[in-house]
């Protein structure tokens, strides 16, 4: 049998645009305060019309990479890098490409285990104390769940919510311990999309006590190695932990991609 071929994708005037001034920024052609030329010279010189331009900017601007007025006899201003731009890029990334939840979740193993690493070296008394509370509020939000789910199904899942907010506070302290924008951008995106895509399966689970009270151990686990300094164990439980949490949730056959990271 002969090659098999694709169908193409026409691409738009404006996409090439914006691949072109794209380009520009990441090479540092154009830098943070740089001008475009005017809508009007950006006609000219990419031989287009002018709601090609005005398309493109939007789209630059969309992305944080701009700040654009139609009109603006000065062209529209490069923006410095920012942490909400990237975090809006990537959550779009991680939304639309075809990513299994089994490489999300290795990624975010990935991720934490690196924080975690940093932050036992770097954290500060301060962040010390913030981790406990977040424990301190796990273990009560657990406590409130026993009875709430003899009362109301509402009142069981508003707890496990406290308790999932309280799991996310204490790794937003160890992202933050680590010192690292981009870990704490990457981490936060990816541990969204994961949550969203298991929130439901975890709050219905029929063990879901047995998984906080393990959860909280874990955790208690993470923070004396932090405390200690021991930044290689640290890492190696927050890995364990994760699998432990999230490996039931995929099919056997993807499991081991996660296993590979606790060798």
């Amino acid at each position: 049998m002969g090659a098999r071929f694709e169908p193409v994708r026409a691409v738009r005037a404006y996409e090439r645009v914006v691949e072109q001034v794209e380009e520009a920024i990441e090479s540092g052609a154009l830098g943070p305060g740089a001008r475009l030329p005017s809508e009007r010279e950006l006609m000219v010189q990419f031989s287009v019309g002018r709601s090609t331009v005005r398309e493109a900017l939007r789209v630059l601007q969309a992305r944080g990479l701009v700040r654009s007025r139609p009109g603006d006899p000065n062209g529209a201003e490069v923006l410095p890098f920012s942490p909400a731009a990237l975090h809006k890029s990537m959550t779009t990334l991680a939304r639309v490409a075809e990513l299994s939840l089994a490489e999300l979740v290795q990624f975010r193993m990935v991720l934490d285990s690196s924080a975690v690493l940093l932050a036992a070296r770097l954290r500060t008394e301060e962040q010390l104390a913030a981790m406990e509370a977040a424990i301190a509020d796990m273990r009560a939000a657990m406590h409130a769940a026993a009875p709430a789910a003899t009362a109301s199904a509402s009142a069981s899942v508003s707890d496990h919510d406290a308790f999932s907010a309280a799991d996310v506070a204490f790794h937003d302290v160890v992202v933050a311990a680590s010192g690292n924008t981009l870990i704490q951008v990457c981490t936060d995106v990816v541990r969204s999309v994961v949550l969203g895509l298991i929130a439901g399966k975890i709050a219905d689970a029929p063990d879901r006590e047995s998984l906080m009270r393990r959860s909280i151990r874990h955790h208690e686990e993470v923070l004396a190695a932090v405390r200690a300094g021991d930044g290689a164990t640290a890492a190696r439980l927050l890995r364990r932990s994760m699998y432990d949490y999230y490996a039931v949730h995929l099919p056997d056959a993807e499991r081991p991609a996660l296993r590979a990271l606790l060798e």
